[in-house]
């Protein structure tokens, strides 16, 4: 079967599907290939976005969580519950049909943007949850001193509390990381050209499902296996010895 496979289908221009020379297209043509790597671009660019806003959202519920004050407590509970317990590709409907006929000024808004923000949104009631229990992990002699020391509340979540939940919580965040990638292939619900919906249209444009998929696989896995790396580097040189998610 191996051998019915036609791999010089990522050569083809996507017009007449003639085989460039290279593989790339030229003159304004584009091969398959060129259709590939920038919907891997398209993938990587919202998942990165996404990764950034999960991260801020995240971290700033996260603390809301763990609050002395019980309306701050609310808050971060609240949204932790709303964006976690609705489906993804829900969200991703409702910020592109509901939310702009609700925010008129929303219609102006790329996909694109919209897409960020509901993956983002979403991956960040996740984080909250990570960032919550690394904080409650610690010592409370960690809150205590920082107060002792005469930093405010804000400042010993800042200075203190933070950079060492952070370091505790890398493990579990690695694996949100990886997850967004594979979540962002819902982005093509919304005619955001990422992999997976080249992999729908480029295989029926050319019948070659087994070629195109496999690629796309392959580029999953290569975005997954690259953030597992680089977090798994940052976890050791920030590694806190003795604590949860120390060396493993």
């Amino acid at each position: 079967m191996a051998s019915d496979w036609d791999w010089q289908v990522f050569c083809k221009d996507t017009i007449e599907g003639q085989v460039q020379p290279g593989c790339f297209g030229s003159q304004g043509d584009i091969t398959y290939l060129d259709w590939l790597l920038s919907a891997w671009g398209w993938t990587l660019s919202v998942s990165l976005l996404a990764l950034v806003v999960a991260l801020t959202i995240g971290a700033l519920m996260g603390v809301l969580r763990t609050a002395p004050s019980k309306g701050l407590r609310f808050i971060g509970n609240a949204w932790t519950e709303l964006f976690r317990n609705i489906p993804l590709l829900v969200q991703v409907f409702l910020w592109y049909y509901v939310i702009p006929e609700l925010i008129p000024s929303l219609k102006q808004v790329s996909s694109f943007v919209l897409m960020v923000f509901a993956l983002g949104f979403f991956t960040s009631a996740r984080v909250a949850e990570q960032v919550k229990a690394g904080i409650q992990s610690l010592p409370k002699g960690q809150r205590h001193a920082g107060l002792a020391m005469g930093l405010t509340l804000p400042q010993t979540y800042r200075f203190v509390l933070l950079p060492m939940a952070f370091r505790i919580v890398i493990p579990p965040l690695t694996s949100e990381s990886m997850n967004i990638v594979k979540n962002s292939s819902v982005a093509f619900a919304i005619s955001i050209a990422e992999l997976t919906m080249f992999a729908r249209q480029a295989g029926e444009e050319t019948s070659r499902n087994i070629e195109i998929y496999l690629a796309v696989t392959a580029l999953y896995f290569l975005s997954a296996f690259l953030i597992n790396r680089v977090a798994l580097l940052i976890e050791r040189r920030v590694q806190v010895p003795g604590m949860i998610g120390g060396a493993r």
